[in-house]
């Protein structure tokens, strides 16, 4: 068994079907949760840093957690939309290397599980906004969570059953690159996973380099041949990742946040979140609160 694979637990907030338009227009938005769609009619677009894709009638598409998105439709949509949360004992996400957009074709079986999962959950929808400023608010997606609570036992381990049903139509030898061991160095691979489970202690470049037994420099070089960055920039995003994570679903004062993501100091910890995301940490916990 792939233990990779079972390490996460996916848990459903909101699901519903919607038409869109001209007025769906947001413009880099980097979620805490996946997004999944269907889409049944009409076009629309998905662009991130790699390129465009277009949104069209008979295709899934998946939005891994914590990957920017712009989001836009030039006359109108139909959208079959899932929006659900990660949790993993580890902190690692399965799509920690794959944070990219995915676009297969949709079966029937697919269809029928969007389906299925909508008419026992009726009570997840967004009908009150489209905006992700508006239901990303953390109330709003406490307030979904607590629902899964409420559910019934058998509504509840069928809800689950589906997300990792859909979610399995992403994990295709070639579509899902972590199955693919050409794809990243296999120390690499291995210094990205101490990495996402580290995030807490001290991790230093010469550390790494250490545990795949090369040099610094050459260390580098290869990681940024396998990941597009330098290990440190690397180290930090995951740092700051989590550390939106926990700002958006936990009441943590900054210090233990800090603390919890690696950084050795408050004042640290604030210089580099607002590097990587343009606002302090302030910031960004007000902007996840106003409703």
């Amino acid at each position: 068994m792939n233990r990779s694979l079972i390490r996460s637990t996916f848990s459903l907030l909101n699901t519903d079907y919607v038409q869109l338009n001209k007025n769906w227009v947001y413009k880099n938005v980097t979620s805490t949760f996946y997004r999944l769609y269907y889409i049944d009619a009409g076009e629309g677009r998905l662009q991130t840093a790699d390129g465009t894709v277009k949104l069209e009638a008979g295709f899934l598409y998946l939005i891994p957690s914590f990957t920017t998105c712009t989001y836009s439709c030039d006359d109108y949509l139909g959208q079959y939309y899932i929006s659900f949360a990660e949790e993993s004992a580890d902190g690692v996400s399965l799509f920690a290397s794959n944070r990219k957009l995915f676009k297969i074709p949709a079966t029937d079986a697919a269809i029928n599980a969007i389906k299925r999962l909508l008419s026992i959950n009726p009570n997840r929808t967004l009908r009150t906004s489209t905006n992700p400023k508006v239901y990303e608010k953390r109330p709003i997606l406490k307030s979904f969570s607590q629902l899964n609570e409420l559910m019934h036992a058998s509504a509840y381990m069928e809800t689950s059953g589906i997300l990792q049903q859909l979610l399995s139509m992403f994990l295709a030898p070639g579509l899902f690159l972590m199955e693919d061991k050409s794809i990243i160095h296999s120390k690499i691979s291995d210094a990205i996973n101490y990495i996402q489970t580290n995030l807490q202690h001290e991790i230093t470049v010469a550390h790494l380099a250490k545990r795949a037994n090369h040099n610094a420099d050459y260390f580098s070089r290869l990681f940024y041949e396998n990941t597009g960055e330098r290990p440190l920039p690397y180290i930090h995003v995951k740092r700051i990742e989590r550390a939106q994570l926990l700002l958006s679903t936990t009441n943590m004062p900054f210090y233990d946040i800090a603390a919890e993501t690696g950084f050795e100091n408050l004042s640290y910890f604030s210089r580099i979140f607002k590097k990587i995301t343009g606002q302090t940490p302030g910031g960004y916990k007000k902007n996840s609160l106003i409703m």
